[in-house]
């Protein structure tokens, strides 16, 4: 999917006038009507040469008696190191994976869950011959749309990949 050239120019001037990228994919999908992706709105960002606005204050790393204080982790969660790696979290409609840390089903090189756009959750798998497949999906019968099993594999690799294992 393409935008328009009026498009491009009125997302280029919001990542100027400092939107994130979930503002940019909240406001195209609510201004343009189009639906796309959190990794698409990141793509064509770059694919724009633009640069996004660090809205993070920045710490003074000379006086390190201002920092903040850390927060104690406990047990390891799954979805702990993707929140931490992302800038912000999809929009609600889009289809969202977590990865398990250890992958205790056999034959399984990786594992996780999702849900996808309709909000039908499941468990997802790798066997070791590099196929994905789904298990454990709630609703008997369900067959996700062919945009799901898209943005599924999109987020699916961009995470393998993010995590070492593709």
């Amino acid at each position: 999917m393409s935008l328009s050239t009026e498009q491009t120019l009125t997302v280029t001037q919001w990542v100027k006038d400092g939107a994130t990228l979930s503002e940019v994919l909240k406001r195209i999908l609510e201004e343009f009507k189009l639906s796309m992706t959190y990794m698409d709105v990141r793509f064509l960002v770059d694919d724009l040469d633009l640069t996004l606005v660090d809205h993070a204050p920045k710490a003074d790393a000379s006086d390190v008696s201002k920092a903040p204080p850390s927060k104690p982790k406990s047990a390891p969660d799954a979805t702990d190191d993707l929140v931490e790696d992302a800038e912000a979290l999809p929009v609600v409609g889009s289809v969202v994976i977590d990865l398990d840390h250890v992958s205790l089903i056999p034959g399984a090189i990786a594992s996780g869950s999702v849900t996808f756009s309709d909000g039908v959750t499941g468990k997802w798998i790798v066997d070791n011959q590099g196929r994905p497949g789904f298990t454990e999906v709630i609703q008997d019968g369900y067959q996700p749309t062919p945009e799901d099993v898209q943005t599924f594999m999109q987020e699916l690799g961009a995470t393998l990949r993010q995590k070492g294992m593709a």
